[in-house]
């Protein structure tokens, strides 16, 4: 198969798996005398494994990992579901820096009168000119010296 026919059969783009093998994620596969990628139906079956892995989330690093596992037929199945707990627990850290920055945006939506008054919570709260309504519902803010930093490495 060619590159186009390889990105069809894994749903992976030929762009990222030119990618994959300039990081070394997957190895280079054969070329005809033109110069033309050709995968195997093993190499096929190596960029489905990683659209999956993809799909839940890993990331290259982790998806390097699982590859040398799932290639070691002596591996410990103890290893492979280290490396499924340890994402798990960073996927729960996401989600809930993801809730925590929905509550603090349902909190100044509601608190918004979206009338024609200029006064309005929402960029109070982005320009860092006042407090949210409710500082417990607020997600991490920086402190006004990394405002501050933050603005002038910006500049």
């Amino acid at each position: 198969m060619n590159i186009g026919e390889a990105a069809r059969a894994s749903g992976i783009s030929g762009k990222m798996i030119r990618y994959y093998e300039s990081i070394g994620l997957i190895a280079p596969v054969g070329r005809t005398d033109a110069g033309y990628r050709v995968f195997s139906d093993k190499d096929i079956h190596t960029l489905r494994f990683i659209f999956r892995a993809r799909s839940l989330g890993f990331s290259v690093e982790q998806m390097s990992d699982l590859l040398a596992l799932w290639q070691d037929r002596n591996r410990a199945s103890a290893d492979v579901k280290a490396v499924a707990y340890a994402h798990i627990e960073e996927l729960d850290n996401k989600i809930e820096k993801l809730m925590s920055m929905r509550r603090t945006l349902q909190h100044l939506a509601e608190h918004c009168h979206g009338d024609h008054r200029p006064d309005c919570p929402i960029i109070g709260d982005l320009a860092g000119l006042a407090d949210p309504p409710d500082a417990s519902l607020s997600a991490e803010r920086p402190t006004s010296s990394e405002s501050v930093r933050d603005t002038v490495s910006q500049s």
